[in-house]
């Protein structure tokens, strides 16, 4: 797998990334009914850093963002956002995106990672990121309308780079 930056040209393949993952509203603070230009401009933003996921043909399986999470006094502090095809899932994806944004955050100079809602829902990233030294630091109790599942609680974590 190849992790490249993204460029105009890959647009189209990270909104057929990005949309389910939208559309399902489970695992983002994201309008369900989001356009694709909105969807976009938001994944591609000018203050992020996005890159994508090559497979050896080319395809793109999955795509992140990195960015500042806070300015001034807080931008020491970065923040991320994956997303993989849903054909990927399962396969080591988020972990290479994630390890890749470690690095690359090191890089750029950040001391910290911070998420700042994590659903406690989407339990297989939660345990990912775990595993990968985040701590929850704090907890939103029925902070996030699951489309199934009602009000459940959003998570912080954090982890020292």
């Amino acid at each position: 797998m190849l992790i490249r930056p993204a460029t105009t040209e890959d647009r189209s393949s990270i909104w057929t990334i990005i949309e389910p993952t939208i559309r399902a509203g489970e695992t983002y603070t994201l309008d369900r009914d989001m356009s694709e230009t909105d969807a976009l401009a938001y994944w591609l933003g000018p203050e992020k850093e996005t890159f994508v996921v090559e497979d050896e043909v080319g395809e793109i399986l999955g795509t992140y963002y990195l960015r500042a999470n806070q300015m001034g006094g807080g931008a020491h502090v970065c923040n991320c956002g994956y997303m993989t095809a849903p054909a990927a899932t399962g396969k080591g994806l988020a972990r290479q995106m994630h390890e890749h944004s470690l690095a690359r955050a090191r890089e750029r100079g950040f001391r910290a990672m911070q998420f700042n809602f994590v659903v406690s829902a989407n339990e297989r990233a939660v345990r990912l990121w775990q595993s990968l030294g985040f701590e929850t630091v704090g907890r939103l109790p029925g902070a996030f309308a699951h489309p199934t599942k009602g009000y459940v609680d959003a998570l912080i974590m954090f982890r020292a780079l």
